[in-house]
């Protein structure tokens, strides 16, 4: 299903530019935008699809259960550094689709809850995504307008990143991990297995330190997370051509994006722009910003919410920008479809048996998200 509507918005951005509802100019100004864009999304899907099939997630999780020693206090804060760590450099969506199947299979090898573990992953996953411009989609849209680059980004960043994830842990802890939540005294630490192809993972390994270090040199995101990848695809064409395949290319992320980007900009000339400057009001207010960007996020996906509220923010207003990417990320967390990565946590949770009591899940994600939010957005208003 969702593939049929990532191709039907491809197919309604090529029928507004064919029918000249988005002049042709536009529209190629729009696709030129996300070029280096697409090139990072196809490098760095690629990268940690490979490192998981190189049992590079999966030994670090078991290890980090093994010296959390039986604690859930420990294995929480082991777990929650380990998912913060990914989604920050590695992207959102390698936590919410790779991670969480490893943590999930982590669960019943060490007797360990599975739903805080599943929880960890998604709620991480959107709420760790501000520090790096590699983090999350909305902040790799958002780089050639803030104006900053990926150190000054972070450093602009740093303050609302931290706030956002103690917020979170707070929710963890006191709703899914705590005794009374989670029911075990202490879990049973899994006996180590030695990973299949040690070269393989030692490629791995490498390429996703390439890349970590690629970044705080400097170099441009689509170029490192190409690089990245390419060592490891070298890696596999030697020791284990058999899992090239060409279901490593996100191709139904590719079609979402391209379509995205050639609907908003139609849908904001024909009285989109006009309702988001209704929203967002003529005080610019930081905390309003990034409410609206939370809100649209979780009625219609963080992506197409980002697109439609920057398109009416000016280049010059950096806090703006940097507020709506406050709430477009730390906010998404209560609707099942208000980032894709939620998505697609949700078929991993469907597909290990993992029940996601929705109730609980709305609630305590609208609680996170209002708390989380607020908390962001204040950090980031106090250290301009």
């Amino acid at each position: 299903m969702l593939d049929w509507i990532r191709i039907g918005l491809l197919g309604l951005g090529l029928a507004f530019v064919a029918t000249g509802l988005l002049p042709l100019r536009d529209a190629t100004e729009s696709v030129e935008r996300i070029g280096p864009l697409l090139v990072f999304l196809v490098g760095i899907i690629v990268l940690a699809e490979l490192t998981k099939e190189a049992q590079v997630f999966d030994a670090i999780a078991a290890r980090m259960a093994v010296l959390g020693r039986g604690d859930y206090a420990a294995l929480f804060l082991l777990c929650t550094a380990f998912a913060s760590f990914v989604t920050i450099f590695l992207n959102l969506d390698t936590t919410a689709v790779l991670l969480t199947p490893v943590m999930l299979a982590l669960a019943p090898k060490a007797r360990i809850a599975a739903l805080p573990l599943a929880m960890t992953t998604i709620w991480l996953a959107n709420t760790a995504s501000l520090l790096l411009p590699v983090s999350n989609l909305t902040n790799l849209l958002g780089m050639a307008k803030i104006g900053l680059n990926a150190q000054e980004f972070a450093a602009r960043m740093w303050a609302p990143q931290i706030a956002s994830i103690l917020v979170t842990m707070a929710f963890l802890w006191v709703f899914y991990w705590r005794r009374g939540e989670r029911r075990d005294l202490r879990y049973t630490p899994p006996v180590l297995e030695p990973v299949a192809d040690r070269v393989l993972f030692g490629a791995a390994s490498a390429g996703c330190l390439l890349f970590i270090g690629a970044l705080l040199l400097k170099v441009e995101v689509g170029i490192a997370a190409a690089g990245a990848a390419l060592i490891v695809v070298a890696a596999f064409l030697v020791r284990d051509r058999a899992r090239l395949t060409w279901s490593l290319v996100p191709w139904q992320l590719l079609i979402f994006v391209t379509g995205l980007f050639l609907v908003v900009p139609t849908l904001s000339r024909y009285g989109l722009a006009d309702m988001m400057m209704w929203l967002l009001g003529a005080e610019r207010d930081p905390y309003r910003t990034a409410a609206v960007g939370a809100g649209l996020s979780n009625v219609i996906n963080n992506l197409p919410a980002y697109t439609a509220v920057e398109a009416v923010i000016p280049p010059g207003e950096r806090d703006q920008l940097l507020a709506l990417l406050a709430g477009t990320n730390v906010g998404p967390v209560v609707t099942p479809w208000a980032s894709l990565a939620t998505l697609l946590w949700f078929e991993s949770c469907r597909r290990h048996d993992v029940r996601v009591p929705m109730a609980r899940f709305l609630l305590t994600g609208t609680g996170l998200a209002v708390t989380g939010v607020l908390a962001t957005v204040w950090a980031l208003t106090v250290t301009t």
